[in-house]
């Protein structure tokens, strides 16, 4: 490979920018898997977007895009979307004398994710942050541009290939939930139980076991919202402090006696988490004050069934109340049917798991995959002129 014999500080190849307004621009995100993208074709984002948009900055096609929160994470792309950025973004202009591809490539290689990592400012990795001083005296070393180019096309023909199969992971991903879910309702209803079934009249419940009954939720279970629990106010401890994410904290002190069942009220809406001891539900969460003496077990697949898309569709605020979701009528079994159904529930979910499991797992590794060989190409290991597109399979 060619390198330029002067090396160049980004100072010298990248601009801060500050442009804000425009809010009728779609918000985007980056990321250190898909680069930047919009914020909306993320499901995994559950951080709010507010409302005023005044503060968000201005990014155009072909600048680069940083989050000061993630660059230590490889959280740094060339945006090929126009939008809006969080304020805590930093958005650069790239100078022509560096294929803007190139430096993306360049930026999200294994030594300079290591450099932003040494250059974060912060007490703790929550609150690390890569300031433009920081990263203006980094120092690099580019090669011609003509071998930028050369380098850029050899990476952007792998990513193809690997984006390809990781595309194919994530509709493999995708075909698991929705066979998972769409068995939901029927199977807490006890319709597959295979000892008949009956019609329901509730649209999202295709059919229900004879001896199921059609009651609102609130006959099966009680809701109760959770308690707040600021970071500063937690004691080191053994228990759990359950969020709309599930178990993200501990304390030194029990709300709720376990077993229990808690789901997400804002933001990860339908989450539902089991916790098998003692917690603390946040006041993010509702959680299951009260069983009525049903098997929680079964309590927590049938709040997992319930159709928390129709509840947010009839709230005029985002998320879901409590006192309408007592309200939604649902196919009760009997007590000695709870188990049967809970057994097979669990089956085919450790079963549903192991899939699951198995295609992250080859999800993990094409990404590390993908890492490597931006690394070593960048690096100058692998002769770009040479290099053949066999390999990436392997």
């Amino acid at each position: 490979m060619k390198v330029d014999t002067t090396p160049l500080r980004l100072r010298y190849l990248l601009k801060p920018k500050e442009e804000i307004g425009r809010p009728e621009l779609q918000v985007l995100s980056v990321y250190r898997d898909h680069g930047v993208v919009p914020k909306s074709s993320r499901k995994d984002n559950f951080n709010k977007t507010p409302l005023d948009l005044s503060r968000y900055q201005v990014t155009r096609r072909g600048d680069l895009v940083i989050n000061k929160m993630k660059a230590w994470q490889g959280s740094v792309a060339v945006s090929y979307f126009e939008g809006l950025v969080s304020p805590d973004y930093l958005v650069c202009s790239i100078n022509p004398r560096v294929d803007a591809r190139y430096l993306h490539f360049l930026l999200r290689s294994a030594p300079m994710i290591a450099e932003f990592r040494a250059r974060s400012k912060g007490i703790r990795p929550a609150q690390w942050r890569l300031y433009w001083e920081d990263l203006a005296d980094i120092t690099v070393q580019l090669p011609t541009l003509d071998e930028q180019r050369r380098i850029t096309r050899f990476l952007d023909a792998k990513m193809m290939l690997i984006d390809k199969l990781l595309a194919g992971f994530n509709r493999q991903s995708a075909l698991i939930m929705e066979r998972e879910y769409s068995a939901l309702a029927a199977t807490v209803s006890g319709a597959r139980l295979g000892d008949g079934a009956s019609a329901t009249g509730v649209s999202w419940i295709p059919a229900m076991h004879p001896r199921a009954q059609v009651v609102p939720l609130i006959r099966a279970l009680q809701l109760q919202r959770g308690s707040d629990l600021a970071e500063g106010d937690r004691v080191p401890g053994p228990i759990p402090v359950v969020t709309t994410a599930g178990a993200t904290g501990w304390h030194d002190a029990a709300l709720v006696k376990g077993p229990g069942v808690v789901i997400g009220r804002y933001g990860s809406v339908g989450n539902v988490h089991w916790v098998p001891g003692d917690y603390w539900p946040h006041n993010t969460t509702l959680y299951v004050r009260n069983f009525h003496g049903n098997n929680p077990r079964y309590c927590y697949h049938l709040l997992r069934s319930l159709p928390y898309e129709m509840e947010q569709a009839r709230a005029a605020v985002p998320g879901v109340n409590r006192n309408d979701l007592h309200k939604q009528r649902i196919a009760l079994l009997p007590h000695d049917l709870q188990g049967r159904v809970v057994q097979q529930m669990d089956n085919e979910r450790s079963q549903l798991d192991e899939t699951r499991e198995r295609v992250l797992r080859a999800e993990k590794l094409l990404a590390e995959r993908r890492q490597s060989l931006i690394t070593a190409t960048i690096a100058g290991q692998i002769d770009v002129s040479a290099a053949s597109g066999r390999g990436i399979e392997d």
